[in-house]
């Protein structure tokens, strides 16, 4: 994989810090004991699941020096954009107050 189409370090860099925003909406939802009254967490925690896949793969992509490197970063990318998709969803629902 030529370092022109490598976008492992900037998928590795975006999830990392989505990831930690999943991880504060995660802990403060727990921490306010709201976990019982939104679905919130429960979306959160798969987005959580995916980021972290994300996160997973784009570091293996980078250290790979097989052919796997594109499969790695293929996974990668598609469980950013899920993570994100889902983030969008819940975003512009909590907005239009449907879930709380």
């Amino acid at each position: 994989m030529s370092d022109q189409d490598n976008k492992s370090p900037q998928i590795l860099n975006s999830s990392s810090n989505l990831l930690g925003f999943c991880f504060v909406v995660l802990t403060s939802i727990k921490f306010f004991k709201l976990s019982d009254t939104t679905i919130i967490d429960n979306i959160t925690a798969v987005c959580f699941v995916l980021f972290m896949t994300s996160c997973l793969c784009a570091f293996l992509s980078i250290r790979s020096k097989t052919k796997r490197a594109a499969l790695y970063e293929t996974i990668a990318e598609y469980a950013f954009l899920g993570g994100l998709i889902i983030i969008f969803f819940m975003t512009i629902l909590f907005m239009m107050q449907v879930i709380y």
